[in-house]
């Protein structure tokens, strides 16, 4: 891009476009198909805020840039986008790279409303300038863990890899279900092979194997494991990080890709708004648009809403999280401050267990609600 560097601290105040930095993981090793829906969201969001007329008449511009779920790359693009004279940040999918974004933004003095990311702490201390949109990790595992437990299990194993998001999650299951008797069994998959996994459960006598692993690999991998395992034909296979979400999932393990609860941040029935935002976004993405994909549109609903009342103005945004009382595609949004939580935190997005149906594996189930 040839755009001369612009000052750090506002945007353009010229007749110029109006720009947002969308960070969205596009590239491998990120989960590109959930940077796609993000995006196509965001983009939606954009074209019909320039629709209704702009940001005072001057256009609303995505500035895109591909975080490939690497931090650093994307702490980079954030510097980058600073330079560029971006009114705000908007996106990020991965709760990691979403951290190390928020990171550079707080520094840097730069408004970013993270669109998708669940990491309680997204901050290591309390800023003003980072607001968020998903629920935090606690609230929605807390949901997840609920649903476990009224579903009978006791007794959880989770396959997992080294990440701060996983061991949080790891975290939050144990403390919630260890009052009420419940227990988690870690089994590590930098050293256990999918087979290995089935011993590994028999072993455990868990009731109940979740996968916080990367997708496809080594997810899809296990799941055709445990699946051909007679020894585990009564054991529950969850994804609470949502991997069964995307098409690639039932592409990848069709009928065996069926009934694996995950979190989905949807109501039961979209309004309005939401539902004409479905219809767009699916013609947009050639398939029914994720959950990912209304959180990328309500970035947008958001940043417009905000820039059209304050302005351009960095400092004027970030002060602005706590009077915001915008209408998005599944509910009323509003900021607040949550303990625990140290950014501006809508409380909450509708939450949800859902699964594919067996019999019809292009179907969603809700399993449960909170």
């Amino acid at each position: 891009m040839n755009t001369p560097p612009l000052p750090l601290t506002k945007a353009h105040t010229d007749g110029s476009a109006v720009r947002i930095g969308a960070l969205v993981p596009l590239t491998r090793p990120g989960w590109a198909e959930a940077g796609q829906h993000l995006l196509a969201g965001l983009e939606l969001g954009v074209s019909e805020a320039n629709d209704a007329g702009g940001i005072g008449g001057r256009p609303l511009q995505l500035v895109v840039r591909d975080t490939a779920a690497d931090p650093e790359k994307a702490a980079t693009a954030v510097d980058e986008l600073a330079r560029l004279g971006v009114a705000a940040l908007a996106g990020e999918y991965h709760s990691v790279v979403a951290r190390a974004a928020a990171a550079r933004a707080d520094a840097l003095g730069l408004p970013f409303l993270c669109s998708s990311a669940v990491l309680d702490e997204l901050t290591d201390r309390p800023t003003d300038r980072v607001a968020r949109l998903a629920p935090a990790q606690s609230h929605g595992w807390r949901i997840y863990a609920d649903f476990l437990f009224g579903a009978g299990h006791r007794r959880i194993a989770v396959a997992t890899q080294p990440s701060v998001y996983w061991a949080s999650g790891t975290r939050i299951l144990r403390d919630h279900l260890a009052p009420r008797g419940g227990a988690v069994v870690e089994l590590a998959m930098n050293a256990l092979t999918p087979e290995a996994v089935c011993d590994a459960l028999v072993d455990s006598g868990a009731t109940a194997l979740l996968l916080l692993v990367g997708h496809p690999d080594p997810a899809v991998p296990i799941v055709k494991a445990v699946r051909r395992d007679h020894r585990l034909a009564e054991v529950l296979i969850g994804a609470p990080a949502g991997q069964p979400e995307f098409a690639s999932w039932a592409a990848l393990l069709g009928d065996d890709g069926a009934a694996i609860p995950f979190l989905r941040y949807l109501p039961e029935r979209l309004g309005p708004l939401g539902a004409r935002v479905a219809t767009a976004l699916r013609e947009r993405l050639g398939s029914a648009p994720s959950f990912v994909a209304f959180e990328g549109y309500d970035t947008i609903a958001v940043l417009a809403d905000v820039l059209r009342s304050e302005g351009a103005d960095r400092a004027r945004t970030t002060a602005s999280w706590p009077h915001v009382a915008v209408e998005g595609t599944r509910g009323k949004i509003r900021f607040s401050r949550t303990p625990g939580i140290s950014v501006w935190q809508w409380t909450w997005t509708p939450v949800q267990v859902v699964d594919r149906d067996p019999a019809e594996p292009d179907r969603f189930r809700v399993l449960h609600t909170g």
